[in-house]
């Protein structure tokens, strides 16, 4: 399948991953169609196991693994590959790849059965395994990933030999291919399996909303919306991007996505180039964090802590509100410094209009968010939310063909009563629903346009998920040396010697590491390694369980906008045209005051909805969550007038240094005091020296 034909017309605006290495498309040619194809069969595969889950799960991961070598390799063979014979040998590491997940199936019993004693050729195919792993991630996640799973691995062969607390007993070849090749404590450990049940299915699902025209309605109500406020395009641009994460949970597909079209125009409105591209990117980013979805680090968080997924979403729904409320000043303060007003209203789409048009397209994120709420797992929520997606597509061509409204009215009650009752009747019930629709399809007009709707997303769905899967399954390299080793625990003992003398100085540490390691690795196989490393030892320290899994998921984000590597702000760079360096001083400076968020909830765990404090003692619970909410809102807008130095006017040095130190971070009833009363004076002395003062001149 050509590149063009998986883009349709109704989506200009694709949210196809970013994958390094790797252009759009699927090739030219039969193997072109063939890697379209493989890509279907992936997503065909994983959604059969999710609604039916009739296989073991050893068996779904390997095969969920098979089809990551499989469709990775073929993709680089047709898309990279110079030669015919760079293509012939990256489609043979592909099927080399598949063929390892393939004697996982057959030979599943007797793996089993002779675990502790592999034989010749289950170490050979194990080997293989781990080398085809290490050669996927190395193509299409860079090096730097590839790179510190390789230490790890050597670790293993070679730690009898490290000096003092870093030394083990040593271990044989079979011990260790048999540790990361089989099992569930390598590459088919808990990344893998959160991938193959959760993650792929949130990916294809975000990736037939998109295909629906979801991307388009969230772009027209966030104009209509915020258009108009101080700095319009770049709200718009913060407002989408905050929306688009409910469904995507990618950052860097989000910065592709939406940045073809907010970056461009917040660049025609007057911001700087790297301004606008920090926007976007910093925007991006914060979709991981944005519920009901949230980006795959939720459900590998879920897994991890063995909660329900709705617990994490509790944990993030403040810090989230307070990471784009942060972007919302941002923009609104650099907007006030360079003089930028809002767009003009006859300019803008009604939003409410948009809902109205595109209502439909609400009702399965709606059905999703109350599954996921209502004790469903997100496995079951997510194929459901999926499979009403699709009957909501292909019903439409079929609606579109019924003539008077009445009729259409009643064909979408009677079609959605019967999507509704899988909670009756079961998902084989569902299933008849879509085959109807789908035979429905081949004799309505524009229904055989809709069934390549479908069919486009399934495969994209698939390519989409491959970062994350590839991520996952190299960083079960990392878990299974931690496991096998023991390794975490002299991480965990230095934090805890650190912390003993100062909680600050451990969480700082735990920061920097995360930054360390973001740089030039995604969030996903950041938060697994830095929370298998400081997640225990953070709640040694008496830290809540969740708010130290949510401190490293936080930082694990803010390394994709740092200096010097920044993915998110290099995908916004061909955009932005200026580069990616520039964008990420742009984005650090924009998420400045969403750095403190973290801290404040470790002293403070009821900003993440978690323990109750010394004031709820006294005054209740809520009362403690409203107070830490505007304590933080506070000591953050305070620091993003530091950081812009800009509030009615601009503002003097001193104002800044002042303001910034009145963060209100600690948890102290005198900081506290403090904090607020410095703050409030300085605001105040500054509005009554700026209040004669003419405002800046707008820029054309």
């Amino acid at each position: 399948m050509s590149q063009s034909a998986t883009h349709h017309p109704m989506t200009p605006q694709s949210a196809e991953e970013a994958i390094e290495g790797l252009p759009a498309g699927f090739g030219e040619g039969w193997t072109g169609r063939a890697a379209f194809w493989i890509a279907f069969a992936f997503s065909l595969f994983q959604l059969w196991t999710a609604a039916y889950g009739t296989l073991a799960s050893q068996i779904v991961r390997a095969m969920h693994v098979g089809f990551l070598l499989l469709l990775g390799f073929v993709l680089f063979g047709n898309l990279v590959a110079k030669t015919k014979a760079g293509k012939i040998w990256f489609w043979a590491l592909g099927v080399l790849g598949f063929l390892t997940g393939v004697y996982n199936w057959v030979f599943y019993e007797d793996l089993i059965q002779r675990a502790g004693f592999l034989t010749t050729p289950d170490l050979i195919v194990g080997t293989a395994l781990v080398i085809l792993v290490f050669e996927a991630a190395r193509r299409l996640m860079g090096l730097p990933l590839t790179i510190i799973a390789g230490i790890f691995l050597a670790y293993c062969f070679l730690g009898q030999y490290a000096p003092g607390p870093f030394v083990h007993r040593g271990y044989d070849f079979e011990q260790i291919v048999e540790n990361f090749a089989y099992g569930t404590e390598g590459i088919y450990g808990t990344p893998i399996y959160v991938s193959a049940a959760y993650i792929f299915i949130f990916v294809v699902f975000a990736a037939f909303l998109e295909r629906a025209g979801m991307l388009a309605l969230f772009n027209d109500f966030a104009l209509g919306l915020v258009g108009t406020w101080r700095g319009g395009p770049a709200q718009v641009c913060v407002m989408s991007s905050a929306l688009m994460g409910t469904i995507s949970g990618s950052g860097v597909a989000n910065v592709v996505a939406s940045g073809q079209f907010t970056i461009p125009l917040m660049k025609r409105f007057g911001f700087r180039s790297a301004f606008a591209g920090g926007v976007e990117a910093t925007s991006s980013m914060g979709g991981q964090i944005m519920p009901p979805v949230m980006g795959a680090v939720a459900f590998i968080m879920a897994e991890t802590l063995n909660v329900s997924y709705a617990e994490v979403v509790k944990a993030a729904i403040i810090p989230a509100i307070l990471y784009f409320g942060v972007c919302f000043w941002m923009v609104f303060l650099e907007a006030g410094k360079a003089g930028l007003k809002g767009m003009s209203r006859a300019d803008l789409p009604n939003p409410w209009a948009a809902v109205r048009e595109h209502w439909p397209l609400i009702l399965p994120l709606a059905a999703l968010v109350y599954l996921l709420f209502a004790g469903y797992t997100p496995i079951f929520a997510g194929t459901m939310g999926l499979a009403l997606v699709i009957v909501l597509i292909l019903g439409m061509p079929l609606a579109a063909s019924i003539g008077p409204l009445a009729f259409r009215i009643v064909f979408w009650i009677v079609l959605g009563l019967a999507a509704a009752s899988f909670l009756r009747y079961g998902v084989d019930f569902l299933a008849i629903v879509i085959l109807a629709l789908i035979a429905g399809c081949l004799f309505v007009k524009g229904g055989k346009e809709t069934l390549a709707i479908c069919r486009d997303a399934m495969a994209e769905g698939a390519k989409n998920a491959l970062p994350v899967g590839i991520a996952c399954a190299i960083v079960g390299i990392v878990i299974g040396t931690l496991t096998l080793t023991g390794i975490a625990s002299t991480f965990v003992g230095a934090i805890i010697r650190v912390g003993e003398h100062s909680m600050f100085l451990s969480l700082v540490l735990t920061m920097i590491t995360c930054l360390i390691l973001g740089m030039g690795i995604p969030t996903i196989p950041n938060y697994i390694i830095t929370s298998s490393l400081a997640g225990p030892a953070l709640l040694e320290l008496g830290v809540p369980l969740i708010v130290s899994h949510m401190f490293v998921f936080y930082f694990g984000i803010m390394a994709d906008l740092t200096p010097p590597v920044a993915l998110a702000c290099f995908a916004a760079a061909p955009m932005a045209k200026t580069s990616g360096f520039k964008i990420s001083i742009e984005a650090t400076k924009l998420a400045t005051s969403g750095f403190v968020v973290p801290f404040m909830a470790v002293y403070t765990p009821a900003l993440m909805l978690q323990d109750p404090g010394t004031i709820a003692a006294t005054w209740g619970y809520p009362v403690e969550v409203i107070y830490v909410f505007l304590k933080a809102c506070f000591g953050i807008a305070l620091w993003g007038t530091a950081v812009v130095g800009f509030l009615f006017a601009r503002m003097a040095i001193w104002e800044r240094l002042l303001v910034a130190g009145a963060s209100l971070v600690m948890a102290l009833p005198w900081t506290d005091e403090l904090g607020w009363a410095l703050g409030i004076i300085v605001v105040a002395q500054h509005w009554w020296r700026n209040r004669g003062a003419p405002a800046a001149p707008a820029l054309t």
